[in-house]
């Protein structure tokens, strides 16, 4: 954490791309206790692809740490290429919230603009890198080295809520490649989320959207949990608009549309 730190005295200014998930609610803290309060600001993107739940934590986070904070609209569902749902699908997406945040950088005299990439990213499928890359965002966390393993320890000993929260990528990331994303779609998407954690699922948690279909993928440990609920479930996701429901047998995986998915 102290190459983090000396990193970000480093900085002149920052304003931080802010979703509220593990890796940039550490970041903006960090951001507010090094720089102060003046010369930092975390910005957040508002779009139905953004989670209700996601945008309630990243409030609360910057509310009970003094972070301060702005949110801006994105309009990636205008956008053509996104909504034709390619698998660089988050290139745009990232495209669009770069060229609102740059900007807004720009106007109120932040030096530099930040995301909460980390060292395991620079290893995955991240087509929204290169759009960071190409409007000249860094990204501390990864310029650090710093794992996700070390970023939830780091999380704990500060006292984050978000220290063993489960990834939060945005609703469309729900969305079989090639189908194309629609409001309702993601609508959906949510609801089924929302109805699943309501009903106790803990844990990584994906409603993956099929068209007709949802694929639910959940931890091992939960799948005999969601089997035997299997028909309640069914019924409700039903009134969601899905016609089949499906538990994944090999639980959730990171990436697992990309499984069926070519480049």
């Amino acid at each position: 954490m102290e190459s983090l730190r000396a990193l970000i005295r480093e900085l002149p200014s920052a304003l931080l791309g802010y979703s509220g998930g593990v890796d940039s609610a550490l970041l903006a803290v960090v951001l507010r206790q090094e720089l102060g309060k003046d010369r930092m600001l975390a910005a957040i993107g508002r779009s139905a692809s953004y989670p209700d739940a996601q945008w309630r934590v990243a409030r609360d986070i910057a509310a009970r740490f003094d972070v301060p904070l702005v949110e801006i609209a994105t309009h990636e569902l205008e956008d053509a290429n996104y909504l034709a749902n390619p698998t660089n699908r988050c290139f745009y997406c990232k495209t669009e919230l770069w060229q609102r945040l740059v900007p807004l950088a720009r106007e109120r005299g932040f030096a530099v603009v930040c995301d909460g990439t980390n060292a395991d990213d620079l290893r995955e499928h991240r087509p929204g890198k290169a759009a960071g890359v190409a409007a000249g965002v860094r990204s501390p966390l990864a310029e650090a080295g710093l794992t996700k393993a070390q970023i939830r320890a780091a999380s704990r000993e500060l006292g984050l809520p978000t220290w063993d929260a489960p990834a939060a990528p945005c609703l469309s990331s729900r969305v079989q490649y090639g189908l194309s994303i629609t409001p309702s779609r993601l609508k959906q998407v949510e609801a089924g989320e929302t109805y699943l954690r309501e009903l106790g699922v803990t844990g990584d948690l994906r409603v993956r959207h099929l068209g007709d279909r949802a694929r639910l993928e959940v931890e091992s440990q939960w799948i005999p949990w969601i089997e035997a609920r299997r028909a309640a479930i069914t019924a409700h996701l039903t009134t969601l608009g899905f016609a089949q429901v499906e538990v994944d047998p090999r639980g959730y995986r990171r990436g697992s549309l990309l499984e069926r998915s070519s480049p």
